[in-house]
């Protein structure tokens, strides 16, 4: 399955301009003792700034090549740059720059949330002692854990643990956040105070990487999108122009199909077909108002014109051949 690549260029949120990829990956691979092929020969590109959904099918390798950019599993082939450093050869001064949350974070069960956190602090031999009550503080508030910082964890629900984690991740600035499923277990309130903090995050000028299997909340926060097939990635660039790519089609409900049928066809439209009430067709490259104009004047009579723009869903689907209702 061959990578459709649709550039990198500004799109919503308008990544910073003239600096280099914050992740770039160049044929990377990953090969299982088997012969089994996980990740095969993916180029990454994700925009310093950009909020980049990176969606995959159970099996696809999205949370291997995940693994692999932050140095959690060793690939067989290809290379990784991370905020324009070499891995995992500049591993101890990037990895500080960068924040994960990964398959969810191992806590200790006896003790609070605040506890958690300043264990994970102090582990941290880049942080400054000083400042960790500040931030732990800053980071419980964030994730919406303040009420809840001193109970203890074994009694958290599945949404407060995935909260946690992500307080882990924002107990110092970082330049790039890496989020694997950080809505997994959260309840709808809890998705969208999600989706509002990368927002921030890209807003505070961090670069994050978010793979979901969410497609409504990828389309409402992220501004590239990544898609996994098969260990292959068969689409990556700007969310729209990757959404674009999928053919829009129109509907024409008219009184004389067969003339409304011949205006299409006339006008370079592809897959026409008759519907009981009038025609559909594959928009192509034509202009909607420029096809309707003619329909019109053709004496079609037209009763109802539709565009059906793709989803996000809908492009899922056929790059993929699955649904989108999977964890990974």
């Amino acid at each position: 399955m061959s990578t459709t690549d649709l550039g990198a260029a500004t799109s919503v949120a308008a990544p910073s301009a003239g600096l280099g990829p914050a992740v770039a990956t160049t044929g990377l691979t990953k090969r299982f003792p088997g012969g089994q092929v996980a990740v095969n020969g993916i180029d990454l590109h994700v925009p310093t700034g950009a909020v980049y959904g990176f969606l995959g099918p159970n099996g696809s390798g999205k949370t291997t090549t995940i693994r692999m950019l932050l140095g959690l599993v060793a690939p067989t082939g290809g290379s990784v740059a991370l905020l324009g450093e070499p891995m995992p050869r500049a591993a101890s001064s990037v990895l500080p720059r960068v924040g994960a949350l990964v398959e969810g974070p191992a806590f200790h069960p006896y003790l609070s949330g605040h506890d958690n956190l300043r264990r994970a602090d102090d582990a941290d031999r880049s942080t400054d002692p000083h400042t960790a009550e500040a931030r732990i503080a800053a980071a419980l508030e964030r994730v919406g854990l303040s009420a809840a910082a001193g109970k203890r964890y074994r009694a958290y629900s599945l949404g407060m643990r995935q909260r946690l984690g992500l307080a882990v991740a924002l107990l110092r600035p970082r330049e790039l956040m890496v989020l694997d499923e950080p809505t997994n277990g959260l309840d709808p309130q809890g998705t969208r105070e999600v989706r509002h903090l990368v927002r921030d995050l890209a807003a505070d000028g961090t670069t994050v990487v978010v793979s979901s299997h969410l497609l409504s909340e990828v389309e409402q926060m992220c501004t590239h999108v990544g898609v996994m097939s098969a260990g292959q990635l068969v689409a990556q660039g700007p969310l729209e122009q990757v959404r674009g790519a999928s053919t829009t089609r129109v509907q024409v409900d008219a009184a004389d199909a067969a003339v409304a049928a011949r205006v299409l066809t006339g006008m370079g439209l592809s897959a026409v077909a008759p519907t009981p009430t009038g025609v559909v067709a594959d928009l192509g490259d034509a202009v909607p108002e420029e096809v309707l104009a003619a329909l019109v004047a053709a004496g079609a009579g037209v009763r109802q014109y539709v565009l059906h723009r793709p989803t996000l869903e809908d492009l899922f689907v056929t790059l993929t051949g699955e649904g989108f209702d999977v964890e990974r």
